[in-house]
């Protein structure tokens, strides 16, 4: 196929043409080429890799380390997709747990003291065992080394979108916010919830 434009992925797999950027930016999805005029083309091999980083998003892997597996030269493709279809699997089989119980509860066929259908366990030992194959390459070492300053309760803020700079309670935003001004600031959506926020000055 002739080589697509970020605008024709953006409307082909939905991604934002702000987040395509970024993953440009941060070397996680590179383009095939530019052209003369300095337009990102993407071929297959790109858009393949583009189902691979969405999937992993699914299961909420932050962008870091989802570079860190891609890079790692013992990737295997084939391999991460079996997992990722086990991780979906045990995810989609929690979510009908879920449903069933809101059903029941609706017409009072169990009592309020079952808790198990909110149990994550399996998904997250798997989604543990899973990430701790890629343990031991260079590029997870570094994704790890970079990361261990984060505590649990910053992920957990930051994951919510906020803009820490200037609104600390604030969620809700997404890869689709325009931005948020404040001073000579603009905090536009990164597309990475790892570092939602990125500031830009204003007028450029």
């Amino acid at each position: 196929m002739n080589g697509l434009t970020v605008k024709q992925v953006s409307e082909l797999s939905g991604v934002s043409i702000r987040t395509l950027q970024y993953y440009d930016n941060i070397g996680l999805l590179t383009p095939s080429e530019r052209t003369e005029a300095g337009y990102r083309l993407y071929e297959e091999e790109q858009l393949a890799t583009l189902q691979e980083i969405l999937l992993f998003r699914e299961l909420e892997f932050p962008l870091k380390e989802i570079k860190a597996i891609l890079e790692s030269p013992a990737h295997d493709r084939e391999k991460a997709l079996r997992q990722q279809v086990k991780l979906l699997t045990l995810k989609k089989e929690r979510l009908e747990g879920l449903i069933r119980l809101a059903d029941d509860l609706r017409h009072e066929r169990k009592t309020t003291m079952d808790f198990t259908a909110f149990d994550k366990t399996k998904l997250e030992e798997y989604a543990k065992r899973a990430r701790e194959e890629y343990s031991g390459t260079d590029a997870y070492k570094e994704y790890e080394v970079k990361s261990a300053g984060r505590t649990a309760e910053t992920e957990a803020v930051l994951g919510r979108n906020s803009c820490r700079p200037c609104f600390p309670g604030r969620t809700g935003a997404g890869p689709g916010a325009a931005g948020l001004h404040h001073g000579a600031l603009l905090h536009l959506y990164s597309g990475d919830p790892g570092r939602p926020w990125q500031n830009v000055r204003r007028g450029r």
